[in-house]
């Protein structure tokens, strides 16, 4: 066997054990050469010339071994043959003559003295060992021929594939076991084939002559046809793999180039970044697999950055903590989109952590020392190193020595002292070879495509295209008249928007200025409330269509400005959620301008206008929106404050009814429009019963969510002037205008049923029903005091009657089974 570990790249790398064991190697091969031809012993002249001359033949019958610099031919199995046969000193020289010629033979690279004589030695180690074996005491006799020519055959193979596996070890800093078992021993099986041929041999040469054993030749050659075909395909495979390792490197190439398409400063820094951590990583020592995971990191660990703002990348200046926290996402999407590649090497977890500091304080999950992996501490070293001696939007290039002394500083903060130490011994010879490398292929995005006019949509009239409106030549007079008028009409509009905190009085006042300013069909003023767009205010063509939208933020011509925060020059109404998809909505308005509106704590909607003429609104329009936009959020932001607080103020905070206060205004009120117009007033006073169990079995939550129900039920059942209020806990108040007896009967019943309804809801069905007391105005009473407490005493009663137990506050919270029986006296 024959390896090519000498070759020019190693001939001055050699490491000094390495030339001292080949020196020994080579000292001890010569002992075995010298040993052997001193004992010479008398044998058959012409089948040892014979078996010199096929062995040399048979070493020209070589193949090359797969993923290595090395050979390997027949000769292994005369060798092993001569052993059985011929003494000691006729086996060296066929085994020398042999691998002398499968050295000088057709070699694919140029013969090295060196490489020759350690093959030779090596080989009459084996062959001392294995006659050793061979002869061993311990086998004596004929019955263990076979187990001797076993011994042997093995022998031979551990001792010569042991000693080139050794140096190669010592010559490429590997370990020795690991080099052998991947070089040598899966050809363990051809030295036991050998072995046979050997032991046939032997049984010929007893039984009928030496001459017989030339019978096997053919054997021989159909096992040296058979591993040359075997070789073959593992050589193809061989190739095969090599073009998908490259197909891979450029495919890692191409996502880099996508990668330059987003953020046009990556294009140099990958490729030089590549440069260094490969040589840092080889000077540490990092294996092949290692080797491999940090070239395609160092090309891809900016691919997270593909899901990050470009007006971030490419902010010339210092970033908000708001743009760093998006920032600082791109190495976790980076891993997540690496994931999906399934890498044969551990790519993912460097290009996760190449932001990680030393020191802890990195991100995104705060590794420190030797947690970090080894080609992320080298990643982020010549990442930053580049970084600083670049040109980028927020910093000018710094010297590389400058450079070099800012990551020397963080030495033992943010990177491996190990890393910075080395870098900074090399980072000149590193620059230079950075610097001598080709440049690679630029992606060509200024370029101009000629073809392509206009989308099938047609292009947005925005502020940089000059539209009709703003082309068309004025009167100087015509355009300072205008221009006061648009002043005067804006005044006006600001100082009236402060003069209400209604919010329907502010979105008139908005609704009437405007018009003025910017002429519209049709406008509509959408609130943001949990995701959609509500129409607070609308007025003009389409009235009813814009009234009954809701539209989810995103969705829509509406939608897409308030999720994007952008204004839209004349958009198409009819993408409007409400119209889309909708052949029933149709919309004669063709063009649309809309503005988001911004409050203090974030966007509170967005203001549209609409017309009936295509591209109608002009850039002039935008404007005049865009400078009032922010008076008028302001103005809507604070009467929806006043709203919201007034609502509080009036509204019972769980079920949204009226609550107790509001209760009263609202009876006093209707008491007075019903003595108006001569009308009786029934107030049904309801308690919930078994609600209290409820709550003691399922918890305060479900007893809201039942509360809420019946609200929602009560709230449902109202009719036009009819009102529902919650006085407190589980007690419930109806006031039914103009309410005749068989009418009150059918909505004690349906509140009846509302209350079983929502005793559904629990996880074990609870019973629920009402105790109910009435009381009617003008019978019972002309004050709300009076008819409420009249009311109350009756539900009170009807509860005892039912031998209910009730738990009785001020308003009267009760459950009963029962419900009163009730006589209007009209």
């Amino acid at each position: 066997m024959s390896r090519n570990v000498f070759g020019p790249s190693r001939a001055y790398s050699m490491p000094l054990i390495a030339r001292i064991y080949i020196g020994l190697v080579a000292l001890l091969g010569f002992a075995a050469f010298a040993a052997g031809a001193y004992h010479r012993e008398n044998s058959n002249g012409v089948q040892f010339v014979l078996y010199l001359l096929i062995a040399a033949f048979a070493s020209a019958f070589k193949v090359h071994l797969p993923a290595i610099t090395g050979t390997m031919s027949v000769n292994s199995l005369f060798i092993l043959t001569s052993i059985v046969q011929l003494p000691q000193g006729e086996t060296m020289a066929v085994g020398l003559l042999g691998n002398l010629i499968q050295c000088v033979w057709k070699p694919r690279s140029r013969v090295r003295v060196v490489r020759v004589a350690f093959s030779l030695a090596a080989t009459a180690i084996a062959i001392s060992v294995s006659y050793a074996i061979y002869d061993s005491a311990i086998l004596a006799g004929p019955d263990f021929d076979v187990l001797r020519v076993l011994a042997a055959a093995c022998g031979y193979f551990g001792v010569n594939t042991l000693l080139v596996a050794t140096v190669i070890a010592l010559t490429e800093n590997k370990g020795i076991r690991k080099t052998w078992h991947e070089c040598y021993f899966w050809c363990f099986p051809y030295y036991l084939s050998g072995a046979g041929i050997a032991w046939l041999a032997t049984l010929l040469n007893r039984r009928v002559s030496w001459e017989a054993s030339l019978v096997l030749l053919p054997v021989v050659y159909l096992i040296y046809r058979s591993y040359r075909l075997y070789l073959q395909r593992l050589d193809d495979e061989k190739h095969h793999v090599e073009e998908m390792a490259g197909l891979h490197l450029r495919t890692i190439e191409a996502l880099a180039l996508a990668i330059e398409a987003k953020d046009h400063n990556t294009h140099d820094h990958l490729r030089r970044v590549r440069i260094y951590a490969l040589e840092l990583g080889q000077r540490m020592g990092l294996t092949e697999r290692e080797l491999q995971s940090l070239r395609a990191a160092a090309l891809l660990h900016d691919i997270g950055k593909l899901a990050v703002p470009e007006h971030i990348i490419s902010k010339p200046g210092k970033l908000t903590p708001e743009e760093f926290e998006k920032m600082k996402i791109h190495p976790v999407v980076g891993a997540q989109i690496l994931e999906q590649v399934q890498f044969p090497y551990p790519v993912v977890p460097i290009v996760r952590s190449h932001h990680e500091k030393w020191d802890g304080t990195g991100y995104p999950s705060g590794l420190k020392g030797e947690e970090i992996p080894i080609g992320a501490r080298i990643l982020s070293a010549v990442d930053c190193l580049d970084a600083l001696a670049s040109e980028r939007q927020y910093h000018r290039a710094m010297p590389l020595n400058q450079a070099m002394d800012i990551v020397e500083a963080q030495s033992g903060k943010a990177f491996d002292p190990a890393v910075v130490a080395l870098l900074k011994g090399c980072y000149l010879e590193l620059e230079s070879k950075a610097v001598a490398q080709p440049a690679t292929v630029r992606l060509a995005t200024d370029m101009v495509v000629a073809r392509g006019g206009a989308p099938a949509t047609g292009f947005e009239q925005s502020a940089g295209v000059p539209t009709p409106h703003v082309t068309q030549m004025q009167d100087p007079l015509t355009s300072i008249a205008a221009a006061r008028q648009e002043v005067q009409s804006l005044y006006e509009l600001t100082r009236d928007l402060g003069n209400s905190l209604s919010l329907s009085e502010t979105l008139s006042v908005v609704g009437e200025r405007l018009k003025r300013l910017i002429p519209y069909d049709s406008i509509a003023v959408y609130v943001k409330r949990e995701q959609k767009l509500i129409p607070e205010y609308v007025n003009g063509e389409n009235f009813r269509l814009f009234t009954s939208l809701a539209i989810p933020v995103g969705e829509g011509l509406s939608g897409w400005v308030a999720k994007n925060d952008k204004p839209m020059l004349n958009g198409n109404p009819s993408v409007e959620a409400g119209y889309l998809n909708d052949p029933t909505k149709f919309s004669t308005l063709r063009s649309a301008l809309a503005v988001p509106l911004a409050g203090v704590n974030g966007g509170i909607g967005v203001i549209t206008l609409y017309r009936t003429e295509k591209d109608a609104f002009s850039a002039d329009h935008l404007r005049i929106l865009l400078a009032v936009s922010f008076k008028i959020s302001i103005a809507i932001d604070n009467a929806l404050r006043f709203r919201q607080v007034e609502t509080s103020a009036t509204t019972d905070f769980l079920t949204s009814l009226l609550n107790a206060r509001s209760l009263f205004l609202s009876l006093d009120s209707e008491l007075a429009r019903c003595r108006r117009l001569n009308i009786n007033l029934a107030i049904l006073v309801c308690d919930l019963d078994g609600f209290k169990q409820i709550n003691d079995r399922f918890g305060h939550p479900q007893g809201d969510r039942v509360l809420r129900y019946v609200a929602a039920g009560l709230r449902q059942s109202c009719r036009l002037f009819e009102t529902a209020a919650r006085m407190g806990g589980d007690e419930f108040v109806l006031l039914l205008p103009d309410v005749s007896p068989g009418e009150m009967d059918s909505r004690i019943q349906e509140v009846r049923r509302i209350a079983s309804e929502a005793g559904r809801l629990t996880p074990d069905p609870s019973h629920l029903s009402f105790s109910v007391g009435a009381s009617v105005f003008p019978v019972d009473g002309a004050d709300a005091e009076t008819l409420l407490s009249v009311a109350d005493h009756r539900m009170y009663r009807s509860k005892q009657a039912q031998g209910a137990s009730p738990d009785r506050g001020m308003a009267g919270l009760r459950a009963s089974v029962a419900v009163a029986p009730i006589q209007l006296r009209a």
